[in-house]
């Protein structure tokens, strides 16, 4: 499956809908070691106005059906210090 592909189609609705300024794909999905029950981990940066816990949550339930898998949606400002580095070291942005 290629997830980035499918963000990337996605990208303008993720925008206008749940208000996304950032997504990114990092996990085993990037690293090419996921296998079929593998889920979809996901970064997300939200526009100020779209911070609420209902709209995280809206998200996370349509990427799901999006991708037919578990998604674990983790936000830039939610990240652990202590994971943040091995995230950003391997997390591949949605580009235009």
């Amino acid at each position: 499956m290629d997830v980035l592909a499918i963000v990337k189609k996605n990208r303008f609705f993720l925008k206008e809908r749940f208000g996304v300024n950032k997504i990114g794909v990092f996990g085993s999905m990037v690293r090419g070691d996921a296998r079929e029950e593998s889920d979809v981990d996901l970064l997300v940066e939200f526009a100020s106005t779209k911070r609420s816990f209902d709209n995280f949550m809206e998200l996370s339930f349509f990427l799901e059906e999006l991708f037919g898998k578990k998604v674990d949606l983790i936000t830039t400002s939610g990240l652990d210090r202590y994971v943040r580095p091995y995230v950003e070291s391997e997390v591949v942005w949605c580009e235009k």
